[in-house]
């Protein structure tokens, strides 16, 4: 007999596969292409800290300026928004549909504590941009090289 190396995980695994394979058996592959892609969506973003503020980078592409709802506090920001679906649209004649709409909300920790009543944020091109200071304790954190003799 010979000794086989103890998987932890190996069981979860093949009870996923049996599931898949279930779920395939039991429903049609043209029925699973053609159910619409889950509404909830969270946007991309990019956080950046420079040496005096905390940059934030929203992608929200088809959400009007006007359905965009930015709250900062001193450690992490909120977006909040609504894109809605094109007017006279009622899904026929569609051979395919990713597209999404509907509201989200995320709300994203910072790195450093920041002046959240300083916040300034612009929207252009569906990029949203938020600039917020960091407070004095924050920049007084930044490390500094030590010179190694």
């Amino acid at each position: 007999m010979a000794l086989r190396r103890w998987e932890p995980f190996g069981g979860l695994e093949r009870l996923r596969d049996e599931m898949d394979r279930l779920f395939e058996d039991f429903l049609p592959t043209r029925w699973l292409r053609s159910r619409p892609v889950a509404r909830l969506r969270l946007p991309a973003v990019d956080l950046k800290e420079t040496e005096t503020e905390v940059i934030l980078k929203a992608d929200l592409p088809g959400v009007r300026k006007e359905d965009l709802n930015v709250e900062v506090t001193s450690d992490a920001v909120t977006l909040k928004g609504e894109s809605t679906r094109e007017k006279g649209e009622k899904g026929e004649g569609y051979y395919h549909r990713e597209r999404s709409w509907g509201g989200f909300e995320r709300t994203i920790p910072l790195p450093v504590e920041v002046k959240a009543e300083q916040a300034k944020a612009k929207y252009a091109d569906g990029v949203l941009e938020i600039t917020v200071p960091k407070t004095e304790a924050a920049k007084a954190l930044q490390p500094h090289k030590v010179k190694i003799e």
